[in-house]
């Protein structure tokens, strides 16, 4: 297994549906994920750590999880099927808190003792992303998985990329950037953004 980072989100070009980019340590391998503007929300909600009004619904998860004394130990994406990614949550015992009463069927933990059980729960990877980026918990993946569906990272042209760019901030005015950008969407012109779904 590979344990998996997330780098962030990006969006398709052909499709303009959002991806979620999945990193192995080595920085030489990335799986994108596609999925749809509320998970790529609330994914991104959970990286940029930002706080809701109302709770999100992994937000609601996690504090069930806390509820239940279950703690998320790691996701594993275990599989493609038919073009589908396939994820598992791997969820521990927390030992009971004293404001939750444990079930009479669960033995108490000796103190320093870990209960090595763990629960299975099936998931879609971008709710069990979610989940791990709010939880701190760790991605892995299998090799087979990666190994399919990843895409080669070109580092270097990835930083020579990103410093071009940043040069062109650099020289471009704000006022030149606005007649840029109006010139390529006239007023009357419907854009992308314009229509729904």
């Amino acid at each position: 297994m590979v344990e998996m980072s997330v780098i962030g989100i990006a969006l398709d070009a052909a499709s303009r549906s959002p991806i979620v980019l999945l990193r192995d340590p080595s920085r030489r391998r990335q799986v994108p994920i596609w999925i749809d503007q509320a998970q790529a929300h609330n994914i991104m909600a959970g990286l940029n750590g930002e706080p809701s009004p109302r709770p999100l619904s992994h937000d609601l998860m996690v504090r069930l999880l806390a509820a239940g004394d279950l703690h998320l130990e790691r996701v594993i994406i275990h599989a493609i099927e038919d073009s589908t990614f396939r994820a598992v949550l791997k969820l521990s015992h927390d030992e009971p808190s004293d404001e939750i009463e444990a079930p009479s069927d669960v033995e108490p933990l000796e103190e320093n003792e870990v209960r090595e059980e763990l629960l299975d729960i099936d998931a879609r990877p971008s709710d069990a992303i979610a989940l791990a980026i709010r939880t701190g918990s760790s991605i892995w993946m299998l090799e087979e998985v990666v190994a399919e569906a990843s895409i080669a990272v070109d580092a270097e042209a990835d930083a020579e990329d990103r410093n071009e760019f940043r040069r062109f901030l650099d020289e471009v005015s704000p006022a030149a950037m606005v007649r840029h950008l109006q010139s390529r969407h006239p007023k009357d012109e419907e854009t992308d953004d314009d229509t729904s779904r």
